[in-house]
C-alpha cells in the first residue's frame, strides 16, 4: 500500500499530565488498530506525563515517536492524518479548523469535567469521535472517517449554546 507511507497520528496531551492516554496510544490493542487502519507513524505528545511510550511497535512497522513540549504542534497538526487528542477546548477546534479527523480522549480523573461535555456534544454531532483511554482501540476499529461532518468555525451560536447552559444561564 504505497499511500500509507506518511500516514501520522499526532497524540496530544496539552500541557497537563495524561498518562492514561499517552498508555493507551502505546498498548498493542490499539496501535494494532492504528496499522490495521493503514496509519505508519505515531508522534506522541506527553506532555507533563511520567509514563515514556516505547518507541517501537511490537511487529516494528508502526514507527513511534514522542516528545514533551514544543514552542508549536501547529505543524504536527497540519502533517497528521489523524489528530487524537485530550478534551481541551483549543486542541479539539484548532484540529476541527484545520478540518483533521479527530478522537477526542476525555480524562476522567479531571473533576467537574465540563471538558466531557464539549467532546461529546461535539461528537453528537459527529464532529469527531469521542473515546476514554479504555475504549480507544475500540473507538478507532470502529471509526469510519467517512461519517464526519466539517465543523463550520463561523456559527459560534451552539458552543455558546452549550457553555449558556452548562453554566446555567437561560437558553435563547
Amino acid at each position: 500500500m504505497a499511500d500509507r507511507e506518511h500516514r501520522t497520528v499526532f497524540v496530544t496531551v496539552g500541557t497537563t499530565c495524561f498518562d492514561a492516554l499517552v498508555m493507551a496510544v502505546d498498548s498493542p490493542e490499539v496501535k494494532k488498530a492504528l496499522l490495521q487502519k493503514g496509519y505508519s507513524n505515531l508522534l506522541i505528545q506527553m506532555g507533563r506525563g511520567t509514563y515514556v511510550p516505547l518507541k517501537v511497535s511490537g511487529d516494528a512497522t508502526l514507527q513511534v515517536d514522542h516528545f514533551t513540549f514544543s514552542p508549536s504542534i501547529a505543524d504536527n497538526m497540519r502533517t497528521a492524518s489523524l489528530v487524537i487528542s485530550h478534551a481541551g477546548s483549543g486542541s479539539i477546534f484548532e484540529t476541527l479548523r484545520l478540518g483533521k479527523p479527530l478522537i477526542v480522549v476525555v480524562n476522567e480523573d479531571l473533576m467537574d469535567n465540563h471538558q466531557s461535555e464539549l467532546a461529546e456534544e461535539l461528537a453528537e454531532r459527529k464532529h469527531l469521535f469521542c473515546a476514554r483511554p479504555q475504549t480507544l482501540g475500540e473507538t478507532i476499529r470502529a471509526m469510519d472517517l467517512e461519517t464526519l461532518v466539517p465543523y463550520e468555525p463561523g456559527d459560534a451560536k451552539p458552543v455558546v449554546t452549550l457553555i449558556n447552559r452548562f453554566l446555567g444561564f437561560p437558553v435563547d
